[in-house]
């Protein structure tokens, strides 16, 4: 089974101020923090709210 590729994904703006629907889905990718960094599988649905909430993320392939 070939392993799923990971992504980097970076909060670099805040949250506070933007639309519900965007922190909703910061928060719904695992980030709390400022500078703060997970690693999220590369599926569809992460994808979608990485390019939802894009301006306020950094996103790097692993």
């Amino acid at each position: 089974m070939a392993e799923q590729k990971k992504l980097k994904v970076t909060l670099v703006r805040s949250p506070i101020g933007q639309l519900k629907s965007h922190q909703a889905c910061v928060r719904g990718l695992g980030l709390r923090r400022m500078h703060q960094q997970v690693e999220v599988l590369d599926t569809p649905e992460n994808r979608g709210m990485i390019n939802k909430a894009y301006y306020m993320l950094e996103v790097e392939e692993i």
